[in-house]
């Protein structure tokens, strides 16, 4: 069960409820925090929410433990409106275009690339003007390069699903630009969501790329494919949201940013 916490006005989250009943146990967290988990009506105190947890802790009445100046990690409701705009996300696929152009045109010239487009290029010469000359020409060509057009389609595919699943949320061309690619709550998504939003940029396309400029007017700033596969970009690297490693040594687990 994924639980968010309620602090200061803003949604933290969301944490496992082991961690929440670990925060608890050693007074990170107080018993009077606001909990909210997806089919709950309203928020509620966590000592409504994990009862066994806080029945031996120190009463509401005690001195502030050390939960009362520590920030909570990950993702608030703040950050969930910061959406990237349309034209950062045009900067970053431009970005990742480039980094993708060498190893694609390689592929392609390790696979014949130069020859087929020579071939082309002599049956077009042949026959100047002739548009079935040319669409032969183009067809022939297409064909001679299909399997390194596949290669590249899949190389392709799985760096974009890769690295928007990794810790990065982010391919190297959002990641220079400071954006990332979470689920609707902000957080990390699965590779096989990130599986899903690549081929899902193709309905984007079909429509004359309508579905990319949706990036611009949408409430959330979600193109097509970001709502088929339920996603949002936001501003800010996956690093600013995450909770700091504890000092070696220590096991405290305390929040921090």
């Amino acid at each position: 069960m994924e639980v968010w916490i309620g602090r200061d006005g803003e949604r933290h989250g969301p944490y496992s409820d082991g961690d929440i009943r670990q925060w608890l146990r050693s007074g990170q967290v107080s018993r009077d925090d606001l909990g909210w988990y997806e089919g709950l009506a309203d928020w509620q105190p966590l000592s409504m929410l994990f009862p066994d947890e806080v029945a031996n802790t120190a009463p509401p009445f005690a001195a502030p433990p050390a939960y009362a100046s520590s920030v909570l990690p990950q993702t608030t409701a703040a950050t969930l409106e910061d959406y990237a705009g349309f034209w950062k996300r045009v900067g970053a696929y431009i970005l990742d275009a480039i980094i993708l152009y060498i190893p694609n045109l390689l592929i392609q010239k390790m696979m014949g690339g130069d020859a087929a487009e020579a071939a082309m290029k002599q049956a077009q010469l042949a026959a100047p003007g002739d548009p079935q000359v040319m669409f032969a020409a183009l067809m022939q060509y297409y064909h001679a390069m299909t399997p390194a057009l596949l290669i590249i389609t899949a190389i392709t595919w799985l760096y974009f699903a890769i690295c928007e699943s990794s810790a990065w949320q982010a391919t190297l061309g959002k990641l220079a630009l400071s954006i990332r690619v979470t689920d609707m709550q902000g957080g990390r998504i699965s590779f096989a969501r990130a599986l899903g939003r690549y081929p899902a940029k193709y309905l984007s396309a079909l429509i004359l790329g309508v579905g990319f400029l949706m990036a611009g007017w949408t409430q959330r700033k979600q193109a097509l494919h970001d709502l088929v596969v339920s996603t949002l970009v936001l501003n800010g690297r996956s690093g600013n949201f995450k909770p700091k490693q504890p000092t070696p040594g220590r096991n405290d687990n305390s929040f921090s940013a």
